[in-house]
């Protein structure tokens, strides 16, 4: 399979409609199917996709498409989203992506547009210890039964297998400020991070690399940073 075929297989980009199931929650096995962006999601009337669930604000996220990629945003809900465990106010749908809105988990794309992507990462190449995970994961897919539905939520390994290989892509038509804000940030960082890496002492025999402690509080101030760029960029209207 051509890389091109593969690229379609796997990801939203040539896509315009949303297929959402119901995994845990008040609504579970609901299946939402071939929904037309922008979808809304929440407890109110109105919404595309409308879950019975107190916890959930009455419009509580929005998934549209933009440059050929489906993108969630936290409609400034009130106990936020999560997507495969992690927090998010912006995020770029992938499918076999696991939403978490108040009680309910949903899951993103139909069955095939899953295993398609399992089999990209597959031929990308992918560790041994992913693979494996990929290849359960992969098994519960070709199931057709309610067993992969029921346990992809359970396990945060095989919701990561989804995840790991493949680095995020650059944005693309930004204007030339744009551009060289996104170069001047990503230069900061790599010029930060690759002065923690040179102070690191390797220790071949037990397989493993120490950093002294200055350098592991300059490791945490990065993180610290690229939380704030994160909030910043997912509440650019915050304070």
């Amino acid at each position: 399979m051509g890389t091109s075929s593969r690229a379609e297989a796997a990801s939203p980009a040539v896509m315009t409609r949303v297929t959402l199931r119901v995994l845990d929650g008040a609504d579970r096995g609901q299946i939402f199917e071939e929904l037309e962006a922008p979808v809304t999601i929440g407890r109110e009337e109105g919404n595309s996709v409308q879950l019975n669930d107190e916890r959930i604000s009455r419009f509580h996220i929005k998934i549209q498409e933009d440059q050929g990629k489906l993108v969630l945003t936290d409609l400034e809900s009130t106990n936020g989203t999560r997507v495969n465990g992690e927090d998010t106010q912006l995020r770029i749908l992938r499918f076999g992506d696991v939403i978490s809105v108040g009680r309910s988990v949903l899951l993103f794309g139909t069955r095939d547009q899953i295993a398609h992507r399992l089999e990209e990462l597959r031929n990308d190449g992918i560790s041994e210890t992913s693979e494996l995970m990929a290849e359960e994961l992969a098994k519960r897919v070709d199931s057709k039964s309610l067993s992969f539905e029921l346990h992809i939520g359970a396990s945060e390994d095989l919701q990561s297998t989804l995840h790991i290989p493949a680095p995020p892509e650059l944005p693309t038509q930004l204007s030339p400020g744009q551009a060289a804000q996104v170069s001047e940030i990503l230069e900061y960082l790599h010029l930060r991070t690759r002065q923690l890496v040179q102070t690191a002492e390797i220790d071949e025999q037990q397989a493993k690399a120490v950093i002294p402690l200055m350098q592991w509080q300059e490791l945490l101030d990065v993180q610290s940073q690229l939380a704030e760029y994160l909030r910043a960029i997912g509440d650019p209207e915050g304070e």
